[in-house]
Formats: structure tokens, sequence, C-alpha cells
């Protein structure tokens, strides 16, 4: 695998340019509609949300306090949302170049996923400016986001490619992901603070990987603390377990996959 792609990483490289380009190019606006869209999500939730929410975070009383908790959890989520929407579509949408070039095919979910990564890069580059100006950079304990963005990516990917190649065979699944994302979204300590659920349902958080991935962001950037490494360990395991089952799915069904679509 790694041979393969280190031999066609030129074309992946150019897809994952052509990918950016392709999506502004023709727009009057460009590249500014990825800071738009998230930063109108985050207004609203803010309007909505702060006066309601700020009286929960324990000992976090400055006036960007919701702001920082709220943008380190949206960003985040927006790139498992926008890797894993590509993934489940990834076969389905390059129909036409599986058929027509010879490459080798795990390069397309390695170009989407290096596309929302790019996207999610920027937008975040503006959040850190953001913590910067306002002095609220949480300093060096910044930097142990790496491990929690490797564990994040490397589970939305074995997900994304598990239900990619299912969405292949079986069409309901990309519509189904999609619901199940809206679920997930208001199951996961974004907007609101866990702290208003009822017992029972914060006991329920613990088997969503992403509330403590999520969670894990928001101890860095609000409070300044390294995440529960204790509690990531485990979700790392399962990442990692979903990856080599991924791969071992598709690598099963790659020769199908072209004759299916």
């Amino acid at each position: 695998m790694f041979a393969a792609i280190h031999r066609y990483r030129g074309f992946i490289i150019d897809s994952v340019k052509r990918d950016f380009q392709s999506r502004y190019q023709t727009s009057f606006l460009g590249a500014a509609w990825l800071v738009l869209q998230p930063v109108a999500m985050i207004a609203v939730y803010t309007l909505i949300f702060s006066e309601l929410m700020r009286a929960k975070l324990a000992g976090m009383d400055g006036p960007f306090a919701y702001s920082i908790y709220l943008c380190s959890g949206v960003l985040t989520w927006g790139l498992f949302t926008e890797t894993l929407n590509s993934l489940v579509n990834v076969f389905l949408s390059n129909a036409n170049i599986l058929k027509k070039l010879s490459f080798p095919r795990i390069c397309l979910p390695i170009i989407v996923s290096a596309s929302a990564f790019i996207n999610f890069l920027i937008i975040f580059s503006l959040f850190v400016l953001f913590l910067v100006v306002t002095g609220n950079f949480p300093g060096w304990v910044f930097f142990e986001m790496i491990p929690v963005l490797l564990v994040q990516m490397v589970f939305t990917i074995g997900l994304g490619i598990i239900l990619g190649v299912m969405n292949v065979f079986v069409r309901d699944v990309g519509q189904f992901v999609s619901i199940l994302l809206q679920f997930w979204f208001w199951f996961t300590p974004i907007v609101y603070v866990s702290k208003t659920l009822p017992e029972w349902a914060v006991d329920l958080l613990r088997f969503n990987p992403m509330a403590t991935i999520i969670g894990a962001y928001q101890n860095i950037m609000l409070y300044r603390t390294s995440p529960d490494w204790a509690a990531l360990a485990p979700i790392a395991a399962i990442s990692v377990v979903l990856f080599f089952l991924a791969w071992r799915l598709f690598r099963k069904h790659s020769a199908d996959i072209v004759d299916e679509i």
C-alpha cells in the first residue's frame, strides 16, 4: 500500500489541488466560504446558548469562554463530518475516474481525507489567531492536540472507508449516515455542556467516542489542561482496529467496487 501511495504521490497532490480549486474557482467569495459557514453556525449558537451555558463552564467566566468552548467542538466536528461524508461517497462520486483510469484505488480515500484536513487547517488557523489576539492561547498544552487529531483521523478514515465500501453495494448507507450524523452531533457536548444532561445521559456519553475526542479539544483550548489520556486510550485502540478492518474490507472488495458502480 505504502509503495503504491509513494509511487502515485504526484497524482494525489495534484488531485487535492484540483479539488480545492474546483470548489471555489467559480465562486465570487472563493475560499472565504470555508470561514463563513462555520462562523455563521458559531454565531447562531453563541447568540442562543451563550448566557445559558456560560454559568455551566466551571471556573471560566471570561467573555470568550463559551465561544472558545463552542469553536473547539464545532470546528473539529466539522473535520469529522466532512471527512466521513466524503469517504462514504468517495467511490460513487468518482465512478467515472475509477472506470477510465488505472491507479491504486486507495488513492481516492487519501485525496478526500487530505482535502478535508487542509480545509480544517485553514479555518482552525484563524481560530488559533483569535486565541492569540484575545490572550486566550493555551500555551504548550496546545500541541497535545496533535495525538488527539491523529486518533480522530484514524477513527474517521477507518469508519468512513468501511461505510464507503458498504455504500457501493447498499446505497441506503449514505442516506443513513446523513441522518445518523444529525443525532450524533446533538449527542456530543459541543453546543451544550455535559453537566446540563441527566445522569443517565452522561453515562451514555462514555459510549460516544466523539464525545471523548471533542472533550479533549475543549480541555486543551478552554481549560488549558491535558486530555484524559486514559479515556482516549480505548478509542485509539478501537480506531486502529477500525482502520485495519477497513483496509481488509477494501482489499477484499476493491475489484467488485468498479463492477458495482
